[in-house]
């Protein structure tokens, strides 16, 4: 019998940072180091990955079917060699066409999409885990409708794979005013939400837990934490996959970048 993974919510850091940590910068090694230790204590091999990504939204949920999907490079500003990179992991059909029938048989309409490729939510959290690039990897957007209620049922729905050999990880940032992430000066709302949010997923469960986040915009700092949800989303899906397990932390940084709280989460046992 397959044992039952635990599902995780990881703030996936800036742009293609995997291959600038490779040139020499050291501003994500917390990071890095949080994703490694990740694969530790996973332990067993998962026969696929399935990624809820924040760069990927669409007015239904759509999942990426490429045997060999390709990269979508949905950052700006970065050098050259930043649009070259490769993280040449497979896709699985098969695994896209069943997700796709899971949500369809709950009533949230979903369906393949063969031409997607692995956005930088993706393949920039997959690369420090399985740096060898051999994990299939099946992507699944966000609702553009951001309806908490809407991800937790998907991610409900979706639970059942964890029993199949199938690690769920939503993939955005616990903080994502990149405004105030940049230029400074979002320390202050950026703790104060990460408390809220490290009580909400940590201290409760069930539908405690999901009923505080579906009223997420009342926690403190809770718009200038996200002015704009597509980061927090995909937490909802890996929430609603280990309803009534536990959360705990495993990931913190109190000034990633310099100016901001940072975490990631994971939910259900080892």
């Amino acid at each position: 019998m397959t044992a039952r993974l635990p599902t995780y919510y990881i703030s996936h850091g800036g742009g293609p940072w995997p291959w600038m940590a490779e040139r020499g910068e050291t501003r994500f090694g917390e990071l890095e180091a949080s994703l490694r230790e990740m694969r530790k204590e996973i332990g067993t091999r998962p026969k696929a990955v399935l990624v809820v990504s924040g760069h990927w939204e669409t007015p239904e949920f759509r999942v990426s079917s490429a045997a060999e999907p390709k990269m979508e490079f949905d950052y700006y500003g970065f050098p050259d060699w930043a649009y070259r990179i490769r993280y040449d992991a497979p896709g699985s059909p098969a695994l896209a066409v069943r997700v796709a029938e899971i949500l369809n048989e709950g009533g949230i309409a979903a369906s393949p999409d063969s031409v997607r490729g692995l956005d930088h939510g993706t393949f920039s959290l997959m690369k420090p885990i399985y740096p060898e690039a051999e994990m299939p990897i099946v992507q699944l957007s966000i609702h553009a409708g951001y309806d908490p209620e809407v991800h937790l049922r998907a991610g409900r729905l979706l639970g059942r794979l964890r029993d199949e050999g199938v690690l769920i990880i939503g993939s955005g940032s616990s903080f994502h005013n990149m405004r105030a992430l940049m230029g400074g000066g979002g320390q202050a709302d950026s703790l104060e939400f990460d408390r809220w949010l490290t009580h909400a997923l940590v201290d409760e469960c069930g539908e405690d837990r999901a009923a505080l986040l579906k009223n997420w915009t009342e926690a403190p700092a809770a718009r200038a934490a996200h002015p704009r949800e597509d980061h927090l989303v995909p937490l909802f899906v890996a929430v609603g996959a280990a309803q009534d397990e536990l959360g705990a932390r495993v990931y913190h940084e109190e000034a990633f970048l310099g100016n901001a709280a940072m975490s990631s989460y994971r939910f259900g046992a080892l």
